[in-house]
């Protein structure tokens, strides 16, 4: 599947797309370059899902945790700043992959040996002005 976003403007539509097309899946990996939109889409995601909380990158505290519209819990990761993966490991990383809630997981290239199989990778990318989503 691939979204395209041209502008901030539309990035509630590709967001709702998004949701139409997750199927089952609840752990997805968002990768991309540093400034590629991830925060940003992810935010966007959040707010369809009815979330009231202030939606920031957990850069420093790893994880967030948010509220959807009918009371489930949405999980943010950035693990942008892990040194190691015992960091991870001592978070209890997995009451939050294998609860059965979503988790939209930043530079989850540094945690590849531990994502969960059926996890979804989603790419952006930047092309001629747009972000591009694909997974």
């Amino acid at each position: 599947m691939k979204i395209k976003i041209d502008s901030l403007d539309n990035i509630h539509v590709a967001a709702k797309q998004f949701i139409e097309n997750m199927g089952n899946g609840k752990v997805f990996a968002f990768y991309g370059k540093m400034g590629a939109g991830k925060t940003t889409f992810i935010k966007a995601l959040c707010e369809e899902f009815g979330v009231q909380d202030v939606i920031t990158s957990p850069t420093f505290a790893l994880v967030n945790e948010y509220t959807s519209g009918n009371g489930d819990p949405i999980y943010h990761f950035d693990f942008y700043r892990i040194k190691k993966l015992e960091e991870v490991y001592d978070m209890g990383y997995e009451d939050y992959f294998y609860s059965g809630n979503l988790c939209f997981l930043e530079w989850p290239e540094l945690i590849e040996e531990i994502l969960p199989e059926d996890a979804t990778k989603v790419t952006i990318t930047e092309e001629n002005n747009c972000r591009v989503l694909e997974f």
